[in-house]
């Protein structure tokens, strides 16, 4: 039987390493998204929290603990940031005012993008009917709606547009695929069936149509 005394470098380590009690880690990822301005990736909260910690857990029992209240804990595509309870948002209403109105090309442009992204420019051109505008691809991407996505491999190597995670912020949505149907649009009067321009139609201008809120009717400024 070996009774040599175990050398301190041989001791068990783990006590070291200890992980706070998840109500403990629950408060620290409480007090990041609290600070932070921008959603928070996961891996980030991984990166700030002790060693051991498992954020996806304190996630998921802040989200419940926010349950009901005028803020809740929301997933901003692969982020997470606290928000106002959506049937409270008309409360906030002066602090939301986008001051900065969308023409009825850039509203129908960044609808494109959002439901057929990735997108070219020529496609949405090609779906549009009629050219966009280089300001308002600018515009979209000005406002960090839209951003350039992948290159597809196609002769020109054109570039393709997607939406943001400012975009799916901004509406309350956790991916693209909470977007509405096309049914629903209608249904709310958010899209019309106006037929396609005639061919030969003057292409867009430079912002001369009229401005709208960026869920009004396509037609709206006509």
């Amino acid at each position: 039987m070996n009774d040599t005394p175990q050398a301190p470098d041989d001791l068990p380590n783990d006590s070291l390493f200890d992980a706070p009690p998840l109500a403990e880690q629950e408060r620290m990822v409480e007090a990041v998204l609290f600070a932070s301005a921008e959603p928070v990736m996961e891996k980030e909260l991984a990166a700030r929290l002790p060693h051991g910690s498992d954020p996806a857990k304190a996630l998921v029992l802040l989200e419940k603990r926010y349950e009901g209240r005028g803020v809740r804990l929301v997933r901003v595509g692969g982020a997470w940031a606290f928000r106002t309870a959506p049937d409270l948002s008309f409360l906030m209403r002066r602090e939301v005012v986008e001051t900065r109105k969308l023409s009825r090309a850039a509203i129908e442009t960044l609808a494109i993008i959002a439901y057929h992204q990735p997108v070219t420019r020529a496609e949405i051109e090609e779906i549009r009917g009629v050219g966009v505008n280089r300001g308002t691809i600018d515009q979209l991407l000005e406002m960090d709606w839209v951003r350039l996505g992948r290159r597809r491999m196609t002769p020109g190597r054109p570039v393709t547009f997607v939406v943001t995670e400012t975009f799916l912020d901004h509406f309350g949505l956790e991916s693209a695929r909470d977007l509405p149907g096309l049914k629903e649009l209608r249904a709310a009067g958010l899209l019309d069936n106006r037929p396609p321009p005639a061919e030969g139609e003057a292409q867009e201008t430079d912002g001369s149509e009229e401005d709208g809120d960026l869920f009004a009717p396509p037609g709206s400024g006509d």
